[in-house]
Order: structure tokens, then sequence, then C-alpha cells
């Protein structure tokens, strides 16, 4: 299946880096099926990459995958600047840290719809969009925060690097780990920009709670549709467990 998801650049990301640029010899890269993020700023040329993704789980909205490229020692700063795990901040505090975190790298998205999740398959998209961003940024080193269980990361590392190796990109090193988001400040920068911006996504729909399927809000939401008759709107995963349990229970 042809991957069609679309990468939004970020206005307020900016790299404040005076180095190399990203990509010295202006040749075209593969970008594995999405379409690229405009790289906006300068790096030094040791550079390290964070991946992480948003909304896995959830039965409304897209699936996000962020990434953020930032130099290998700016750890220290990243972390001073707020980055973490964004599970363990408030939506407010994502937005104030994602404003301070612009300066210090580059934010890149990938957004998978929840069409595409219904006719594909999601780890192989969330594989397809972590290869596309290594690609287009060119890292020497990939963190990204597991999201398999831990017995399964050899084979998804191989996967991955053979993605990469078929769009003509080079294999960087990997440090592939369960809470990568936690103790990686720049896996956790990543996971703050992709989990504003699916946050986003949700709360311009309205009242839908948390979009989780566990989310009582989310399900009385869904149920409305499926009581009425009505045809679920494109901003669900149609094919997820949880509609066909909320049709079951509708019949009765």
């Amino acid at each position: 299946m042809e991957n069609r998801s679309k990468s939004y650049p970020i206005d307020t990301v900016i790299a404040c880096r005076k180095a190399q640029e990203l990509h010295q010899n202006n040749e075209p890269f593969s970008s594995g099926g999405f379409d690229p993020v405009p790289t906006l700023g300068y790096i030094d040329t040791m550079n390290t990459l964070g991946l992480d993704e948003a909304g896995r789980g959830c039965v409304l909205g897209p699936l996000v995958v962020g990434g953020f490229l930032a130099r290998n020692d700016d750890a220290e700063i990243l972390r001073e600047a707020g980055a973490d795990d964004s599970k363990r901040l408030s939506h407010k505090r994502r937005v104030i840290i994602r404003e301070a975190l612009g300066p210090l790298g580059t934010a890149i998205l990938r957004e998978i719809s929840p069409a595409e999740i219904d006719a594909g398959n999601i780890n192989d998209l969330e594989e397809a969009a972590f290869a596309s961003i290594i690609l287009e940024t060119q890292p020497d080193h990939v963190i990204i925060d597991a999201p398999c269980n831990p017995k399964g990361i050899p084979a998804f590392q191989a996967r991955l690097a053979e993605r990469i190796r078929r769009g003509g990109g080079q294999v960087p090193g990997f440090t592939i780990q369960p809470k990568a988001d936690a103790n990686f400040a720049i896996c956790g920068a990543a996971s703050i920009f992709a989990k504003v911006h699916r946050d986003a996504h949700i709360h311009a729909l309205g009242e839908v709670g948390s979009g989780y399927p566990s989310d009582p809000v989310t399900r009385a939401w869904l149920k409305g549709f499926l009581e009425r008759g009505d045809d679920l709107p494109d901003c669900v995963r149609k094919r997820w467990g949880t509609i066909e349990n909320l049709r079951q229970q509708t019949l009765f």
C-alpha cells in the first residue's frame, strides 16, 4: 500500500546553531512515500535524532510521529528547557516547553490519518514514518522510544535499517529502549512536539474526550453516532475493536 501521510512544518521551530547545513550537497533524498518537512536550520556535523509517537492506541484522530534533531551534546540544554515524556506533563506545560525547545533544534512531524490506519497496518505505517524522518535528517545517531516489546527491538531495528538502505540512506547508530522519552531529553522533545500536534486535532473535534477507547466521554460521543444510525466521521478509526463493541451495545 502506498503511504500518503502528510508532513507538517512547525512555524515556531527554527535552529539557531550556525554550523554545517544539513544537506550540504543539496541532493534530493528519498522520503519513503511521505512529503518531507523542509529542514529550517543549521546543525553541527555530529547530531542526534529523537523519535516518538502520539496517539497509537487512540480510536480518534491521527497517529503523529515526531522527530527532534539537535547536536549530540545538547541533552542538558534540552532537559533544562523541559524536555521530558509528554505523558508526564499537562497540556499547558507541553505547549510552553515546545516553545522553549523550538530554538534548540529542528522538529519534524509525520501525520498518519485514521483512514490510512484502517486501510493498512499501524506498525508498518509507523516504521515507514520513522524511516522517512531519518532519511530526511540524516542523523549520526537515533534514539527511539521503543514501539514494541523489548524482545521485538532487534527485529524492529533490522526492519528500520533495511528501509533506510532501500531509501538510499546511511544507517545511523541506534538506541531503542522502552521509556526513552523519559530517559533521553531529545526523545522527550520529539514526544512533546508529537503530542501537542495531535492534541490540537482532538481539541478541534469539540467535546470528544481524549480520543482513547477507555475514555467514557469518547465512548459516549461515538455511541451517539451509532444509536442515531449516522455515519462515523473521518476522524474515527473505524476498524478499531472499540467501534464493534459499541455497535453491539446499541443492539440491546
